[in-house]
This record gives structure tokens, sequence and C-alpha cells, in this order.
């Protein structure tokens, strides 16, 4: 069976480098971006300035510069919002 792909229809970033996401079927969950901020692209992310200027776009989450995260990892590597935020 093929795993559906759901799309990010929010976010919100936080100074903590974590990312509060919504998904089109309104499931609420957390990606923690530190364990990318060494590498790249996403080095250019440890700035929280930069950091914060998360949007959605394309059904995912992107940042100027066309750094951007596959909607598919964001869902599999994230927690839901009520587990220890």
């Amino acid at each position: 069976m093929e795993k559906q792909l759901l799309d990010v229809v929010a976010v919100e970033p936080r100074p903590d480098h974590s990312l509060y996401l919504t998904f089109e079927n309104g499931e609420k969950r957390i990606f923690d971006m530190r364990h990318l901020l060494t590498k790249p692209p996403f080095h250019r992310l440890r700035e929280s300035p930069f950091f914060m200027l998360a949007k959605v776009g394309y059904g995912t989450v992107i940042w100027p510069g066309n750094i951007d995260i596959a909607p598919e990892t964001l869902y599999d590597q994230s927690r839901p919002a009520g587990s220890g935020i």
C-alpha cells in the first residue's frame, strides 16, 4: 500500500529552531530542525532571524534561497504537537 503524502498548510517557526506544522489532514506536529543545522543548505538557518522567515510554499516549508524540506520528511521525523512541547 502506497503511503499518502500530506501537504503542509501552515508553519510557525519557533526560536528553539523547531517548526510547529499543520498538515492538510488537520494534524499538528513539531519538527525539530537542530539536527540539520550543520548540514548544507540548512546551516544558513542557524541564524534565528533567517530561520524565522519560514513559510509554506508548494505544500512544504520553504525559506529564501531555495531552501526547503520534503513534506514527507517533515511528517515522518516530527512528533504530534501534544507530546511534551
